[in-house]
């Protein structure tokens, strides 16, 4: 009979069944809450470590069939997914009061769309109802405020800096208090200072993710950065082309040597969708063309690889670096971007949307791991 379980008896049921991701047992990491038990229904919650997680499905199906398994036959069972996007679990010297993950999107040159992968990343993050936040570290070429359509200049508060919010996103950059097509001429010491200030004095609140866009390169704000917090993981944005791959190699020996974690890298640019183009901005002919799919010699044909194929995949495979996923070349992505609505890419139109949602929740999955197995490395004191 159902009402001489117990809770102990679902637990004992569950033990085994893992998060495929973390590779640890769902009751060890503490995943399954409010366990009710009633006449003929056994009911319960399994709490992810992000919303996000690209194997709810997976997870919820095994806890299922372990429960039908082990479990008096005839017991109604009702899973409830939820999720808790986890920090590393332990403070640390240096950590931003309230935010859980910080997470650094760069790259080891210009010209690969980093500021444009770190904004969708941030809106990607928040579709899945995690509280996210944007920040700017780009000091010479701000270019968040113009992509995420964010204007205003940031008021104070006491000594608290209040961020720009615009669609759900917290935002502070340098391009909120410059006015327009204004240089920034400043050294070093100026760009830590800075870079303290958007961090110590802004009032960010309660965040699931701070995602900071990096300048490109491997100059002062990384070093800055690892000096002045703990880091949860870095994400390396390049293009298949090898000069971009040398550069993205040594941004990714930069974090090493920093103790930053790389949590992956993206590559963007991937390749162009002819069907996709034609579909989208052809003409009769040419979308009456795109439907018919017999007009393609081979399968993939519709594919054109600009710069080269599967280039960061390899590159990531060599270095020993997860690889989050490909961008297509897209030129809803650019018009998105030079209109202040990039969040637009995550309308269920957008042909790069299912690479964007698919390159986020890879993304949360290796920040979840990286928690978990690895608790962050502590804010750097010298650098040899």
């Amino acid at each position: 009979m159902a009402t001489s379980l117990t809770e102990r008896d679902v637990l004992n049921a569950l033990k085994g069944v893992k998060d495929p991701d973390l590779g640890r047992d769902l009751v060890d990491l503490g995943m399954i809450k409010d366990v009710r038990i009633s006449e003929g229904s056994v009911a319960l919650v399994v709490n992810l470590t992000t919303p996000a997680c690209p194997l709810k499905a997976k997870i919820e199906h095994d806890v299922r069939t372990a429960l039908e398994a082990r479990l008096p036959a005839g017991l109604t069972i009702q899973i409830s997914m939820t999720a808790d996007v986890r920090g590393k679990g332990v403070s640390e010297s240096g950590d931003i009061p309230g935010v859980k993950n910080v997470i650094a999107v760069g790259s080891g040159k210009g010209g690969v769309g980093k500021s444009t992968m770190a904004a969708l990343i941030a809106h990607g993050l928040k579709s899945y109802g995690s509280k996210v936040g944007l920040m700017d570290a780009d000091v010479y070429g701000p270019s968040v405020p113009h992509l995420v359509g964010a204007t205003g200049r940031p008021m104070a508060i006491g000594d608290r800096i209040q961020p720009i919010e615009t669609a759900g996103l917290k935002l502070m950059s340098m391009g909120f208090l410059l006015e327009p097509d204004r240089a920034v001429v400043m050294r070093g010491p100026m760009l830590h200072g800075i870079m303290n200030q958007f961090l110590r004095q802004v009032e960010w609140g309660a965040l699931d993710y701070l995602v900071i866009d990096l300048p490109p390169g491997t100059g002062d704000v990384p070093l800055t950065l690892a000096q002045a917090l703990p880091l949860t993981g870095a994400v390396v944005v390049c293009t298949p082309q090898e000069v971009a791959l040398l550069d993205a190699s040594r941004a990714i020996a930069m974090f090493r040597q920093l103790k930053v974690p790389v949590l992956g890298m993206i590559e963007n640019m991937s390749f162009f969708d002819v069907l996709a183009y034609l579909r989208e901005r052809g003409g009769p002919e040419a979308r009456k063309l795109a439907a018919s799919r017999a007009s393609f010699d081979e399968p993939g044909d519709e594919r054109v690889y600009l710069f080269g194929r599967g280039g960061a995949r390899r590159k990531a495979e060599q270095l020993g670096v997860p690889f989050l996923g490909e961008v297509p070349l897209n030129i809803g992505v650019r018009e998105d971007g030079d209109l202040g609505k990039i969040d637009h890419v995550f309308d269920a139109s957008s042909p790069s949307r299912p690479y964007m949602l698919a390159i986020v929740e890879q993304l949360a999955a290796q920040i979840s791991i990286q928690n978990i197995k690895t608790p962050k490395m502590p804010k750097l004191e010298v650098i040899a």
